[in-house]
């Protein structure tokens, strides 16, 4: 069973390789990261790391059965006044399976036990049908058909927590949190 892990340096070579292979997949529905993303890869993720530890952003990988492969980003990040901004994204290869969904589920029992938030928010593209469905079936809640940072038409949504007792914290487990 996959594993969500709070993101650590040795996690770097795999989220690169993620990120490489899954590049035209993700560019299908959200905006690339463009090549200066790749290039910078070393000190953008020490920078995360850095987030990270002072608290203004918390940040996930699910890790496959193989203990080295990526197969998806969780990521509570801009966290200010037990609020933040969920995010994530999957490998092409592991969607259709639920995985998701799952780990969205299990990142939302992090927020509200482990991080102490109280509400989250996320946005889709209006023609990203998956990131809808998993937003939906882990209790956000639609609020506003908009323009998002990338220039497309989206949908913003939010989700409050139910603090510590927030639902379970799904099939997917966390280590290292």
């Amino acid at each position: 069973m996959p594993e969500l892990q709070r993101l650590r340096a040795d996690h770097a070579p795999a989220l690169l390789a993620f990120e490489r292979e899954n590049r035209a997949w993700f560019a299908r529905t959200i905006s690339d990261r463009g090549d200066a993303y790749f290039a910078d890869f070393p000190a953008r993720h020490r920078a995360l790391l850095t987030y990270q530890d002072g608290g203004t952003d918390h940040f996930h990988v699910l890790v496959a059965d193989d203990a080295t492969t990526i197969l998806g980003r969780f990521n509570l990040m801009d966290i200010t006044d037990g609020q933040a901004e969920l995010g994530f994204r999957m490998a092409e290869s592991a969607t259709g399976r639920g995985l998701a969904t799952e780990a969205a589920r299990t990142v939302c029992h992090l927020a509200a036990t482990t991080y102490a938030l109280t509400s989250l928010r996320a946005q889709a593209n209006l023609d990203n049908l998956a990131s809808h469905t998993v937003l939906t079936r882990t209790g956000f809640t639609a609020t506003e058909q908009t323009v998002l940072r990338n220039g497309t038409a989206g949908r913003r949504y939010v989700k409050e927590l139910a603090g510590p007792e927030e639902g379970a914290a799904g099939a997917i487990g966390a280590a290292g949190l």
